[in-house]
């Protein structure tokens, strides 16, 4: 299955409402170029009451509903569309990132399918599963690593979080 035209018809619609966002988890990741796959989109954002109103303009836009499913992660807002089988989360707070605005300043603008978004780095996406801890982000650790420390030596630099620049006590 092709993710693109979900990613790029969800991106067209939070541009239109000016939504500021940014990619995370998976398929952040798969767009850096790792090799995994996921069934939906995750996305950090700043919760005030202009981008709520603004999310429920998307998700309106999209004919998608807007859930709070519980869930371990806090404040999640899940927009889903039976018909067209889109599932994105919104959340204020991930682990890992102290704020949505330091995420942000790290994060990188790609195009997906001729629409701009941005994307949170490998070093955000790889901290943000080991502070969450559970399986599934654990498992994908070693794939994350890979790609980060490829990508590095591609561009001849270093990650921020890897272990070549931490300082010896």
């Amino acid at each position: 299955m092709n993710a693109v035209p979900f990613l790029t018809t969800l991106m067209h619609a939070i541009r239109r409402e000016r939504l500021d966002v940014v990619l995370i988890g998976n398929a952040a990741a798969a767009i850096h170029g790792a090799p995994i796959t996921t069934l939906d989109f995750d996305f950090m954002f700043r919760e005030t009451p202009v981008t709520m109103a603004k999310l429920k303009r998307v998700a309106a836009s999209l004919e998608a509903v807007i859930l709070r499913p519980f869930y371990p992660v806090s404040k999640l807002y899940r927009m889903v569309d039976d018909s067209t089988g889109l599932q994105a989360d919104f959340m204020p707070v991930i682990h890992g990132v102290r704020s949505f605005a330091s995420l942000r300043s790290r994060a990188e603008e790609r195009a997906v399918g001729g629409v701009s978004l941005l994307v949170a780095s490998l070093d955000d996406i790889i901290a943000s599963k080991k502070a969450a801890g559970r399986d599934r982000d654990l498992a994908v650790l070693p794939i994350l690593e890979r790609t980060r420390d490829a990508a590095a030596a591609t561009h001849g630099k270093t990650s921020a979080r890897s272990p070549q620049r931490r300082k010896k006590k």
